[in-house]
C-alpha cells in the first residue's frame, strides 16, 4: 500500500525498541487484532458477511506499533471467518511463514545472552507460530503461565486503543457501511492511513484523552490443531525472561 509501506528490518528493530522502552515487553514488532465493521448485507452474499455477533461486516485485521500507529493491514476478510481464519488467509500469515516479512534477525534480550526471534503478540484466537505469541490456555495455567499473558495482554493493548481511536474519531464507523464491499474496503483503508496522519500530527496522549474505549472479552476460540513444538519453546523462553525480569 502505497502510503502504508511494508516496515525495513530497521522499522522493525525502531518499533520492537520502542515497545520494550514503553510496554516492557522485549523483540516485539506488533500487535495484532481483528475489529468486525459494521455493513448492510450485500446483494447475493448468503450468510459470508453475518458473524459470530449477529450482524453483517467485513474485517479489519491490523498489526499496529506500540504508539498505536497501524503498520500492516489487511480489510475485506468475510464476517462469519474467525479472527484466525482471517489471519490465515492474509498476505501477512503468508509473509511470515515464508519468511519474507523483513523481520530482523534473532536478537538477544536485554540484559540476557539469550538469543531469540522477534515476535508478533496476538490473542487466543490466533495460532501459536515461531513469530506469533499468543497466551496460554486457561487449562494450563500456573503462576509463572499467568503472568506471561498478564505482560503479553498489556503490551497488545496498543492494537485495541487504536481500533478504540478509529471508533471516536470516524462516525462512519458506528453504523453499518452504506456501500459495495469493495467500496467500504478503500474507505477503511482511508481511515488507518489517516489515523496514522493524525497521530504523528496530535500525538498519542490528545486522542487517548478523547477515546472513551472499553476493553473486552469476545471470549474468541482458540483454533484447533497441535501447537508448534518450536513455537512452544520460543514462548516458554519469553515467559521465563518475563517472569525474571518484572
Amino acid at each position: 500500500m502505497k502510503f502504508m509501506p511494508v516496515p525495513s528490518q530497521e522499522d522493525f528493530r525502531k518499533i520492537a525498541i520502542d515497545f520494550y522502552e514503553i510496554w516492557n515487553f522485549p523483540n516485539c514488532v506488533g500487535a495484532l487484532d481483528g475489529k468486525h465493521i459494521r455493513m448492510h448485507c450485500p446483494n447475493n452474499s448468503g450468510s459470508m458477511y453475518f458473524n459470530y455477533k449477529g450482524f453483517f461486516s467485513i474485517v479489519l485485521q491490523a498489526l499496529v506499533d506500540a504508539n498505536y500507529k497501524f503498520i500492516n493491514i489487511d480489510v475485506g476478510g468475510y464476517g462469519k471467518q474467525s479472527d484466525g481464519g482471517t489471519f490465515q488467509a492474509s498476505a501477512l500469515y503468508k509473509k511470515l511463514t515464508t519468511q519474507t516479512l523483513n523481520l530482523p534477525g534473532d536478537t538477544a534480550f536485554p540484559n540476557s545472552d539469550l538469543i531469540m526471534p522477534h515476535v508478533i503478540i496476538a490473542d487466543e484466537a490466533y495460532p501459536l507460530m515461531k513469530h506469533l505469541l499468543k497466551p496460554y490456555r486457561k487449562q494450563e495455567l500456573n503462576a509463572d503461565k499467568e503472568y506471561f499473558n498478564k505482560r503479553l495482554s498489556c503490551a497488545r493493548r496498543t492494537v485495541e486503543c487504536a481500533f478504540g481511536i478509529l471508533r471516536s474519531k470516524w462516525q462512519i464507523l458506528d453504523k453499518p457501511i452504506l456501500t459495495h464491499p469493495g467500496h467500504a474496503d478503500n474507505i477503511i483503508k482511508a481511515i488507518c492511513i489517516l489515523h496514522n496522519v493524525i497521530i504523528d500530527k496530535e500525538g498519542i496522549e490528545h486522542n487517548l484523552k478523547e477515546t472513551q474505549f472499553v476493553f473486552q472479552n469476545e471470549n474468541r476460540q482458540a483454533p484447533a490443531g497441535r501447537l508448534n513444538n518450536e513455537a512452544k519453546v520460543v514462548r516458554d523462553n519469553f515467559k521465563a525472561y518475563l517472569c525474571n525480569n518484572p
